[in-house]
């Protein structure tokens, strides 16, 4: 099978990063990632495209009662403590046996991200903070976005919610160091919002969010006020 052809190695590299390939296949791809380039490169370029999509998830801390229970379920005698009658628990429920399991399994998981990011080397998403003007009403940083490393996709996530009154919307605006603001579209006052286009970047020395009418600013520039305002850095 020629993994150097790019519509097949962007395929594997799909199912590999989504999680839909599984098993002997997964594994198998696994192997072959240190031999093919184009395999590689195709697994990061995913990684980089579906990292934003993590701003979009609520984080949910675990309640502190929970790793204790799990302990308590699976090993009921500990390396320190005798087990049932005073006899020590067997190795394969033993605390410290599991630990270093899960040791292994993280340097593997570790050799398996730099194998991953080199060569080329890894880029992390570009992440903006919108600070709010004299203009918006909160006064507070209120947005942040997330841009590919590869500049094709964005993700702008209020912080707090923002209230927009009726007939009314939020515009972003890719801003040059010199020149008219770029329209990258309606996003969200609530909720997460994906932009997709080529090279969002490029000439951007900062984004901006303008308050406009609900279907956006007819004119092709910001007409309201500009309420948030994030500089990008080198």
């Amino acid at each position: 099978m020629d993994y150097g052809r790019n519509e097949l190695a962007d395929r594997l590299a799909g199912d590999y990063v989504i999680g839909t390939m599984r098993g002997g296949a997964r594994r198998r791809l696994e192997t072959l990632l240190p031999a093919h380039p184009a395999l590689r490169v195709a697994v990061q370029r995913w990684q980089s495209r579906l990292a934003p999509f993590a701003l979009s998830v609520t984080p949910v801390a675990p309640p502190a009662t929970l790793w204790p229970r799990i302990e308590a379920q699976l090993w009921p005698g500990r390396d320190d403590e005798p087990g049932v009658n005073g006899v020590k628990a067997p190795w394969w429920s033993r605390l410290a046996f599991w630990r270093g399991l899960t040791a292994l399994a993280s340097v593997a998981a570790v050799s398996l991200a730099v194998l991953l990011a080199s060569p080329p080397p890894a880029q992390a998403p570009i992440v903006v903070v919108l600070s709010g003007t004299a203009e918006a009403a909160e006064g507070v940083q209120s947005f942040v976005a997330s841009v590919t490393a590869d500049g094709r996709a964005l993700v702008t996530k209020p912080l707090i919610n923002v209230n927009v009154e009726a007939g009314r919307a939020l515009e972003l605006w890719s801003v040059p160091a010199q020149g008219a603001p770029r329209s990258l579209g309606l996003i969200s006052s609530r909720a997460a919002t994906v932009v997709q286009r080529g090279r969002l970047l490029d000439g951007t020395s900062a984004l901006a969010v303008s308050l406009e009418p609900a279907g956006g600013s007819p004119t092709g520039a910001p007409t309201g006020p500009i309420l948030y305002v994030g500089k990008l850095t080198s």
